[in-house]
């Protein structure tokens, strides 16, 4: 498994091996400028949202700044822009769709701008004229002003997607993720059908192309141009596809999949090539495939990046997230630590912070000093219903197993605490230390493959969680993390 980087053992090679992005790196759109690439993803309740990543090989990558601060709910898929000397993001969250703008894309970036237009998924295009326009799940489209910050007419409708044949096993029709560029005299329209999640099979890649961005559209003769054809196939529900052309002239498609048995790693980002027929479409190589190894794009790797967080300087790293929205009020970074005020009765309720575990096995240890009456914790975290994981109070150990919390170690520590949990495949067995070196492991375990989608709904992965809960507060250090 990688990371955000590919694993040491293989960047000195010339091929790499997908996912490019391990763990929870749903429908991601990227842009390039130059020999630069930079991406988002969905960030669905997690808060600062709408990270985005750069990098030069398309491979290994750095995230630059996170573009939405306020909270505005649910933050579904993104699609990322350019247009003039402008950065744009355009995503749906509660029933609306919004935009942020940024005249660098480091920021700062701006607050959200409601464009009071329902549906989801949207998709930006311009035309030979500087027109833009955005595309939505169902086929419909609608103008957008120069500025790009309100909508413009009507709203037309132009695309009825592919028709899947009934014997198919798929969730749903489901239509969704249109992205759209342009190549020679033909606009092209990528979207998935079948469903995201629910049979192996569900999720697919569907391309169409038109002389004009408005349609008619025709289909591909080779829809669906990619799909997951059974469940004996590593990667399943394969789809929500962004087609680019790198510097060098090569062309990639970058989407995402979920990972037979690590379905709660959630939809990872996976990358693989694309090649133009003589007649204008654009298909995977035959030789390609999903799970194998693929030879690396042309590009310079940026520095390798690491989950792991000593909380040195003043600012929250990019890979940290609030679940249900973020409160800079609510805790500080300093003296090598952060400290974070508790809240709620429980893990649910505690607005946990987070980050992405990348591999199927892996440890993530803490230091914990408990202030007041608080409950410190570490969590593999689905969300405010679904998490287990090893928690402490002032002087006990406590388990919590799917919600059920109990004291399991009582009277070991005096406000001061080391925490770790160690997934091996699914099966994540809890220890404590006194020193931070000799560590005791509790008699609880847990094991978490059903965290996911297809059993809990959510469009979810399970992620770390540090939880601070009750009355006081909880000063975490020397966060770790290392892939096993």
């Amino acid at each position: 498994m990688t990371g955000q980087n590919q694993p040491e053992a293989l960047s000195s090679k010339s091929t790499y091996q997908n996912p490019i992005f391990g763990g929870d790196y749903p429908d991601p759109s990227l842009l390039r400028e130059g020999k630069d690439y930079y991406v988002v993803h969905s960030s669905f309740d997690y808060y600062p949202g709408l990270t985005i990543w750069h990098s030069q090989d398309l491979i290994n990558w750095r995230p630059v700044t996170s573009a939405l601060q306020k909270y505005v709910g649910d933050v579904w898929a993104p699609d990322l822009v350019k247009y003039k000397d402008k950065y744009y993001i355009y995503f749906p969250a509660n029933k609306t769709n919004f935009v942020v703008s940024a005249d660098n894309i480091s920021g700062p970036w701006s607050d959200p701008v409601d464009l009071k237009i329902g549906n989801i998924d949207p998709g930006h295009i311009t035309d030979d004229n500087g027109d833009r326009y955005l595309y939505f799940s169902n086929g419909d489209y609608i103008g957008l002003s120069r500025d790009g910050l309100k909508t413009v007419g009507e709203v037309k409708h132009a695309y009825d997607g592919w028709a899947i044949p009934r014997e198919w096993s798929i969730e749903c029709f489901c239509m969704e993720g249109p992205k759209l560029f342009k190549r020679g005299e033909y606009y092209y329209l990528t979207v998935a059908e079948g469903g995201t999640a629910g049979p192996s099979t569900s999720h697919m890649v569907i391309s169409a192309r038109s002389r004009t961005p408005f349609g008619p559209w025709e289909n591909s003769p080779y829809n669906p141009v990619m799909r997951t054809q059974n469940s004996d196939e590593r990667w399943w529900s394969k789809g929500h596809s962004t087609v680019f052309e790198d510097y060098n002239g090569k062309w990639w498609m970058m989407f995402h999949a979920y990972e037979k048995g690590y379905y709660n790693l959630g939809r990872q980002t996976l990358l693989q090539p694309v090649e133009w027929t003589k007649d204008g479409w654009y298909k995977v190589p035959e030789k390609i495939q999903t799970d194998k190894p693929i030879t690396k794009p042309k590009g310079t790797p940026v520095a390798r990046f690491s989950q792991s967080d000593p909380f040195s300087g003043t600012e929250l790293q990019p890979q940290w997230k609030f679940f249900g929205g973020v409160d800079h009020s609510r805790f500080k970074i300093i003296d090598n630590s952060i400290i974070i005020k508790s809240k709620g009765k429980g893990v649910g309720d505690s607005s946990p912070m987070v980050c992405v575990p990348s591999s199927h096995s892996y440890t993530a240890d803490v230091e914990m000093e408990i202030e007041g009456d608080a409950i410190g914790g570490l969590v593999l975290f689905y969300n405010k219903s679904y998490y287990s994981g090893i928690l402490a109070d002032k002087e006990n150990i406590l388990a919590n197993l799917r919600g059920w919390q109990f004291e399991t170690e009582k009277k070991v520590h005096k406000r001061h605490v080391y925490l770790r949990l160690k997934n091996t495949n699914n099966n994540v067995d809890m220890f404590y230390s006194l020193d931070g070196i000799e560590w005791l492991k509790i008699e609880n375990s847990a094991e978490v493959s059903s965290y996911n989608h297809n059993a809990l709904s959510g469009f979810l992965g399970l992620r770390i969680a540090l939880c601070s809960i009750g009355e006081g507060s909880v000063t975490f250090k020397n966060f770790k993390y290392s892939n096993l």
